[in-house]
């Protein structure tokens, strides 16, 4: 294994479990309302908090000063251009609507890309106490269980993963939403990066989903593929820097696909 991407690796599951215990110090688990105050709207009526801008600075701060020449994007920072070919990509609580409301549902996400190529991944959720992990070539692990997407080979038999009908809608894929509906077994709304992370699993066969950054998508990449599955933008295209996006077992990833690019 490349020493460089196994320190960097090494790094990054430690640094994102610690930013997610500066998150989970933030978060209401009891009483939702006394936090009102600590959040703020931004203009795509999206929520951010206190909490999301601690765990992010700690995610800045420890990484360039292991690694100072390397480059950071971060949502709520912004992108910090690096010399090393290296940068990370954190969502520093990915699922802040379901943050903000007291579901535990949420993690830290951490990518790291390498000349332009995802080659880590590291999303914890800190309520459960759960890391997904997968470094280029070594797997893809739940804490310290190797995990694999699911062997299920008929979209009949399938269960779908989305995180809101209102995005695709806004997509202009309310039929074909209803499409994949119809033609699957089971549907559920687990939105953000829980859908995912449980396609990686084989708790599902695919999820689809619409309205990302690459801060929201750069640590499942890796964590679906070394799982054995299949990552792409909803054009079939292996890229992070798209607005939507489909994680799957691979043997139904092209059925998804067509359906969404409206066939049968």
């Amino acid at each position: 294994m490349n020493a460089d991407w196994q320190a960097r690796y090494d790094l990054a599951v430690r640094t994102a479990q610690d930013a997610g215990r500066v998150a989970l110090k933030y978060f209401p688990d009891i009483d939702s309302a006394a936090f009102a105050d600590q959040v703020i709207w931004k203009s795509d009526n999206s929520p951010v908090t206190i909490a999301d801008r601690s765990a992010e600075q700690y995610l800045r701060e420890t990484f360039l000063a292991a690694f100072p020449n390397d480059g950071f994007l971060g949502e709520e920072f912004g992108d910090h251009a690096g010399s090393s070919g290296y940068r990370w990509i954190v969502d520093p609580i990915d699922g802040t609507r379901n943050f903000v409301r007291g579901v535990p549902h949420w993690a830290t996400l951490v990518g790291l890309e390498y000349r332009d190529e995802v080659i880590a991944g590291v999303a914890v959720e800190p309520v459960l106490n759960m890391t997904y992990r997968a470094l280029r070539g070594d797997g893809a692990y739940r804490n310290d269980r190797r995990i694999h997407v699911s062997p299920v080979n008929r979209l009949e038999d399938s269960t779908m993963f989305y995180s809101s009908l209102t995005w695709f809608m806004k997509a202009g894929k309310h039929d074909e939403f209803l499409q994949l509906a119809k033609r699957t077994q089971r549907q559920r709304g687990f939105g953000d990066y829980y859908g995912h992370v449980l396609v990686a699993q084989g708790s599902g066969e695919f999820m689809a989903e619409h309205g990302l950054h690459a801060w929201d998508v750069a640590a499942i990449k890796p964590i679906v593929e070394e799982a054995g599955g299949r990552f792409s933008n909803w054009a079939g295209e292996p890229s992070i820097h798209a607005p939507d996006c489909v994680t799957s077992n691979g043997l139904l990833h092209d059925q998804v696909l067509a359906i969404l690019r409206g066939g049968t």
